[in-house]
Order: structure tokens, then C-alpha cells, then sequence
């Protein structure tokens, strides 16, 4: 994207009835390390891939517990996802102390919708430039939502937003048919195939990704990373059958082109810093 003359202001309106600045805000989410998540009837996941500016610093926090019942993940400018993440948390807590009753997950994200457009129609504020992906459940069941810059918002069965994110969408399209009547654990493991895909080869850890559930009888939180690498060791099992089984030797030399591989991926990504941490 490049600079033009209807990109100055959030209500100038280009020829082609575009809003540019609402584009770019949207082009920032792509930007975000990626998040994912997938639903079945009674659970929804939540995945990220915790990603550091440097080897001297820790990683930005990715998905926010919102309640017992809803938590998100985002992808984005990572301070837009944390003011908006405590505006959630108290339109739940409000409702809850008015109506003693958890506030449901369609009728937050609908707020969430309506606080995310009123950006894009006054001249004095910017777009949010942060994608939440809304996991919860409510009496209706589980939901997953995908909040947009824009204010539009969809509901999804598996969804994949941020950098890389494509190839987890190419993953989940193939599966998504199977997530309804999927177990607790075959989600976990589905999403952290997903995860896998969006590495581009760097070695899947429990130190690069983060895993949160919600479900019935089980309130939204976020898995330790003892956890996730039991659960990351049991998977890679599991995927050594998607490849034939190689000679000793010559799966040593496949694993040392892989880290050598992923290395030159990681070093190719740490060469675009961005402005702002996403």
C-alpha cells in the first residue's frame, strides 16, 4: 500500500469508495504474529505463536482472559488489544452485577463491533489496528468470533488471522468439518497443527506458543507450558505418519536442514522490524 491523497483522514472517502486509512488498520492485523481458533459443541481453542522482537526480550502477551465464560486472542498492534480486552472485562462485569447472569457472547461482540466502528467515522480518532479472535460460552453453546478493524464481525467455526496465517486456513478449510463432534484434546491437537503450519519450518515449542481453552464444565484458561509440550510431543508422534519413516542417518541430516532451514526463516523475519510491536 502507498501513500495517496485520500489517505490523509479516516472519513475521506476515496473514487472508488474506499476508506484507506480502515485498509491500513486492517493490513496491520496481517502484520500480528498469528492467532487461531476452532470450535466444537462444547469447547473452543484458542492458539498464538509468541513472537519476540529480540532473543533479549520476552514475548508480547497474546490472549486475554476476559471472564470465566469468553477470553480472546489478537493479532495486531498489541496495546490496542489491551484496552480493548479491559473494555470487555468490564462490560462483563456490569453485566453481571445488573442482571446476575453472564453476559452473553453475541451481545459483547456486538459491542465490540459498534466501539471498533465509531472509530472509522470521526476524523479526530484512528481505526483500532488490532483483530480479536472471541472464544465463549454461553446457553446457546460455543461461539468463536473474529472482530475486524473495520467493526464488522463474523462468526466462524475455525478461523486463522495474522502473519503466516494462511496456511493454518488451508489446514483448518481441510479439517473444519470434523471439529463439531471433536473431543477436548483432538481440538488442542488440531490447533496446534495449525500453529505448526504458520512456523514455515522453525521447530514447534511450548516456549513459542500459547494455548487456552473454554468449554463446558471449564472455564476459560490458559494452558502452562509444561502442558503444551506434552501435548506438542504426543502430536509429533501422531505426524510421523504423514511423512515415510527415514533411515537414521538420514533423518539426522533432515533435522539438521530443518534447524538450519528454520534458523534462515527466523533470521529472514527478524530483518523487518516494525514500527510498533504487532
Amino acid at each position: 500500500m502507498f501513500r495517496n491523497q485520500y489517505d490523509t483522514d479516516v472519513t475521506t472517502w476515496s473514487p472508488a469508495g474506499r476508506l484507506f486509512q480502515v485498509e491500513y488498520a486492517m493490513e496491520a492485523v496481517k502484520q500480528g504474529s498469528a492467532a487461531i481458533g476452532l470450535r466444537s459443541k462444547t469447547h473452543v481453542v484458542l492458539g498464538c505463536v509468541n513472537k519476540a522482537n529480540s532473543e533479549l526480550s520476552s514475548y508480547q502477551k497474546k490472549i486475554f482472559k476476559v471472564d470465566d465464560h469468553i477470553g480472546v486472542a489478537i493479532a495486531g498492534l498489541t496495546a490496542d488489544g489491551r484496552v480493548l480486552s479491559r473494555y470487555m472485562r468490564s462490560e462483563c462485569i456490569n453485566y453481571s452485577f445488573t442482571y446476575e447472569s453472564p453476559l452473553p457472547v453475541g451481545r459483547l461482540v456486538v459491542q465490540l463491533a459498534d466501539k471498533a466502528q465509531v472509530c472509522t467515522q470521526r476524523s479526530w480518532k484512528r481505526p483500532y489496528g488490532v483483530g480479536l479472535l472471541v472464544a465463549g460460552l454461553d446457553e446457546t453453546g460455543a461461539h468463536l468470533y473474529y472482530n475486524c478493524p473495520s467493526g464488522n464481525y463474523f462468526e466462524y467455526q475455525a478461523f486463522a488471522i495474522g502473519s503466516r496465517s494462511q496456511a493454518a486456513k488451508t489446514y483448518l478449510e481441510r479439517r473444519f468439518e470434523n471439529f463439531v463432534d471433536s473431543s477436548r484434546e483432538d481440538l488442542i491437537k488440531d490447533a496446534l497443527m495449525a500453529i505448526r503450519e504458520t512456523l514455515q519450518g522453525e521447530t514447534l515449542t511450548s516456549s513459542i506458543c500459547t494455548v487456552a481453552v473454554v468449554g463446558a464444565g471449564e472455564s476459560f484458561h490458559i494452558l502452562d507450558q509444561e502442558t503444551v509440550q506434552k501435548l506438542i510431543d504426543s502430536f509429533e508422534i501422531a505426524g510421523g505418519e504423514e511423512a515415510p519413516a527415514a533411515a537414521p542417518d538420514s533423518a539426522a541430516e533432515g533435522g539438521a536442514a530443518a534447524e538450519q532451514s528454520g534458523a534462515t526463516d527466523q533470521g529472514a523475519a527478524d530483518q523487518g522490524p516494525a514500527p510498533m510491536d504487532i
